[in-house]
């Protein structure tokens, strides 16, 4: 009967991990721009994972990785892959992404700011927040594309960057999910099944640990 439960239970877990790739929104994409704060960072994550974002890079002044807080992420960090890129090749790696056909958009205060609502986020975006005290590098604000704000009718000029992001992707959410694009694969099969071994040798890794699935 365990064994029958344990089975039950595993096959569930690569149901809902076949459903999860198949949400994926592999041409909307993440970036921070040296974001100190790695509770942000998390909080990020856990917001990606929820609208299906497949890729989060990430810049540190420090050219250090960012620890990763999993009470923040609650495991979301385990399903989208993040990719710390140097500070001297970031500008590189976001023409390369102009190149492939993205668009980058930049939350910046400045006078060619778009209100974030006014942005099509069906094409391929990838999506630049700034720091916490910073915001975005000058030398990243004159690659944009586009330079988006989130109109605010109070006395602060701006929101937490974990908290901007949340409402960024959930307008970008809200429009893939009206053009269609979640309800088919926007990863091929072959991508999928790829990710998928990877996720569940790892998956397998961190609920063994758990005791969740016990040592053969």
């Amino acid at each position: 009967m365990k064994e029958e439960r344990r089975v039950r239970s595993s096959q569930e877990r690569i149901d809902r991990i076949d459903q999860i790739l198949c949400c994926k929104q592999p041409t909307l994409k993440v970036m921070l721009d040296d974001v100190h704060s790695s509770q942000n960072l998390s909080a990020i994550l856990r917001t990606c994972d929820a609208v299906g974002v497949q890729h989060l890079y990430y810049t540190t002044s420090d050219n250090r990785d960012l620890r990763i807080h999993k009470t923040i992420t609650q495991g979301a960090h385990r399903w989208v892959e993040r990719t710390r890129i140097s500070t001297e090749e970031q500008r590189v790696f976001l023409q390369k992404k102009q190149k492939e056909g993205y668009q980058v958009v930049v939350t910046h205060l400045e006078e060619r700011a778009v209100p974030f609502r006014e942005v099509d986020y069906t094409k391929p975006t990838i999506i630049v927040m700034g720091n916490e005290k910073d915001g975005v590098s000058s030398e990243t604000v004159e690659l944009a594309d586009t330079v988006i704000i989130i109109p605010m009718q109070g006395m602060v000029q701006s929101l937490n960057v974990s908290v901007a992001a949340a409402l960024i992707l959930y307008e970008a959410e809200r429009q893939l999910a009206e053009a269609g694009k979640y309800d088919t694969p926007q990863l091929s099969k072959e991508e999928r099944e790829k990710i998928k071994s990877g996720w569940l040798y790892r998956d397998n890794i961190a609920r063994r640990s758990k005791g969740k699935i016990p040592l053969r």
